[in-house]
């Protein structure tokens, strides 16, 4: 089938041929003519790099009308990096429709040139929720006019906290709207989403919902926790040509295997929420550029990061989130080409890897971590191959080859190959001198330790949550994702209660009964201060600098600040359990 099949019309046929596009995607066949010749709501799930863009942006571009400078459509993207990317593609696709004006609208950007480009005239908005909310509440935003909604990204918009946005906004575009809805996961939290926006929307899948990527390997390696970094660095030296992201849980981690891949003279960098948006903006134009070839990056901060070609993703230990996983693997495999996940793993993650080969239908494949001769081959053959592809003008280099030849005439071909080799290789063969094997020896526990590995992974994934990163402080709050507690209405709290200076908020971890959040040492007393006796939907609300050896979870079926009080006290914590135990009932007398 062809997009002129599709009904795509002449002048976008051309734009898109331009770009080098020959025949559609799969999502692409089944979304544009529902979108051209429908009018309900639709929900497309597909993994990111399925063409979702082109099969809602050129529909979107052909119901435009050119005479009418308001805007008519409204897509809506988590974060700045997918919201200037989707405008970018919109762009060109509109590339022989001039009347058509598309408007990024993002935070991080002078909002004065985003309100003059408004009051010029835009048909189509793309926005992140936040910068638009505000521009909505200067009044110089009308989308009294929008007939169609995109939801680009909506499991990201979901962990990022900014359902109450999207109702907000949508309060603000009128009912009879067409309504579209693209994630890479369906989560039953996206599906309540779908439900609350959308009337009777038709759902395209392409694959299985919350899938992985059909064109992406996924391999693991386990080896003992301290030697993390160095199956890291093989894993690398194994791939000459790698172009990768390496994913961290925390943004410490995030800086520290940067630095230290930098420090062994890697092209790497670290991309990760202390960042400015201007640093952001450094690292990522180079990563693009391909001066680094190594991203070490958190989840939040690589969110919106569109990058072709990237051979390798590698997941500096698992996520607790299966749909995160997809996510992070779903960014190579892209446009039908093939990449691989891989995951540096010890023996005690091997149960969170076994519920993600479930979720997503694949099978990770163990491999042993590459040997020093193994890798050392591959790279001298890397060698080779650049040797013989290199390109060579004969004219230029004529001048100087005379010379070069008389001074290098004494060695014979052999001696002058050991030394090109040696020249290349001297430092990477000196590293793996002597190099020792580092794979786990995987012997199979018995249940008793199986259980104890269990409890102590358990122990230290919430330790680690528990845990501040460096120069700020953990605050714990008594409500979390079973109160309909979720990151956009902890920033919402700590903005209306909080006085004073803005504070700054880290990472957020979501709980079901509970949540954890950083923020600055120093504002840390000022925010548990403004917190206490506060309420979130009738829910009293307690909270304190978080302890990392308390056991939190243990004290959340209790109620309120005397709860949290007696977990403390060993004498009172025994006098609830005992209360708890409902009493036997007086046998009857015989009379």
């Amino acid at each position: 089938m062809t997009f002129e099949e599709l009904g795509v019309e002449p002048r976008l046929l051309h734009a898109i041929q331009d770009m080098g596009y020959e025949a559609p995607m799969p999502i692409q066949e089944k979304v544009i003519p529902v979108l051209l010749h429908g009018d309900h709501d639709l929900v497309g799930l597909a993994q990111t790099g399925t063409g979702k863009t082109a099969a809602f942006g050129l529909p979107v571009l052909q119901r435009i009308d050119p005479s009418l400078r308001q805007p008519q459509a409204l897509i809506l993207a988590p974060t700045r990096e997918l919201c200037l990317q989707i405008a970018g593609d919109l762009a060109d696709y509109s590339k022989y429709l001039p009347d058509i004006e598309v408007l990024p609208v993002y935070g991080g950007s002078s909002i004065e040139s985003q309100i003059k480009a408004l009051r010029q005239g835009v048909q189509i908005v793309v926005a992140t929720p936040g910068r638009l909310i505000d521009l909505i509440n200067r009044g110089v935003v009308k989308l009294d006019r929008v007939n169609t909604v995109v939801l680009d990204e909506a499991d990201e918009m979901l962990n990022m906290g900014f359902v109450d946005s999207i109702n907000d906004i949508l309060s603000h575009v009128p009912d009879e709207r067409k309504t579209l809805m693209f994630s890479a996961t369906m989560p039953n939290e996206v599906a309540k989403i779908a439900k609350r926006f959308m009337h009777q929307p038709e759902e395209i899948v392409v694959g299985a919902r919350n899938e992985g990527a059909k064109n992406v390997q996924h391999i693991y390696y386990m080896v003992n926790a301290r030697d993390k970094y160095l199956a890291l660095k093989r894993v690398v030296d194994n791939s000459p040509n790698i172009y990768a992201i390496v994913f961290c849980r925390t943004r410490r981690d995030t800086q520290e295997i940067a630095d230290k891949l930098i420090a062994d003279g890697y092209n790497a960098d670290a991309l990760h929420g202390d960042l400015s948006q201007q640093q952001r903006d450094i690292v990522m134009k180079k990563f693009r550029d391909r001066v680094i070839r190594i991203l070490v990056a958190t989840d939040v901060a690589a969110r919106g990061l569109d990058v072709d070609d990237l051979t390798h993703v590698i997941n500096y230990g698992l996520p607790d989130d299966t749909a995160v996983y997809t996510h992070r693997s779903g960014r190579t495999g892209r446009a039908g080409k093939t990449g691989v996940s891989i995951a540096i793993i010890h023996s005690r993650e091997k149960g969170k890897m076994r519920e993600i080969e479930r979720i997503i239908g694949k099978k990770f494949e163990r491999k042993e971590v590459p040997t020093p001769e193994h890798i050392i081959e591959k790279q001298l053959y890397n060698l080779a191959d650049r040797l013989e592809r290199v390109e060579v003008d004969d004219n230029q280099i004529a001048t100087y080859l005379p010379g070069v030849m008389r001074k290098l005439s004494w060695l014979s071909t052999e001696d002058l190959l050991k030394r090109v080799l040696s020249l290349e290789f001297n430092r990477l063969l000196e590293y793996y001198r002597d190099a020792p094997k580092i794979d786990f020896i995987d012997e199979k526990p018995s249940k008793k330790e199986r259980a104890k590995e269990e409890h102590q992974a358990r122990s230290d994934k919430d330790k680690d949550r528990r845990t501040a990163e460096r120069g700020m402080a953990r605050i714990y709050v008594n409500v979390g994702k079973a109160d309909g507690f979720y990151a956009g209405n902890l920033i919402d709290l700590l903005n209306k209660h909080v006085a004073g200076d803005r504070v700054d908020v880290g990472r957020i971890d979501l709980l079901p009964s509970y949540s954890l959040f950083d923020v600055k040492k120093a504002d840390a007393a000022r925010v548990v201060g403004a917190l206490k006796g506060c309420e979130f939907f009738g829910k009293r609300i307690f909270s304190e600098i978080a302890d990392p050896d308390r056991d939190y979870a243990a004290i959340v079926g209790r109620k309120g600040k005397d709860a949290y009080k007696d977990s403390k006290n060993p004498k009172a914590r025994r006098k609830t359990e005992r209360n708890s135990i409902p009493k036997a009932k007086p046998k009857a007398k015989r009379k």
